[in-house]
């Protein structure tokens, strides 16, 4: 389960709170009146690489037809 704290409590404890994420490694959801508003998590290792699967994801915003072709049948001279 993840972990969540009130921000009240992240202030008054948060030295116990980041020594304390640093030895599991779990994230922690910061709460102000029980809403979210900050994740804290470790930082990666330092030479840690980011993996390339996903890393594109939310790049495109908007695509009319992704079945018409990309390039106008026109422009192509292959017959010659």
């Amino acid at each position: 389960m993840a972990k969540t704290i009130g921000a009240a409590e992240f202030k008054a404890t948060c030295l116990r709170v980041i020594k304390q994420m640093g030895r599991d490694g779990e994230p922690v959801t910061i709460t102000n009146r029980g809403r979210p508003v900050a994740v804290l998590s470790p930082a990666p290792a330092p030479g840690a690489r980011p993996s390339l699967i996903g890393a594109m994801r939310g790049s495109v915003l908007h695509y009319d037809d992704p079945f018409a072709p990309a390039a106008d049948p026109s422009d192509w001279n292959a017959a010659r």
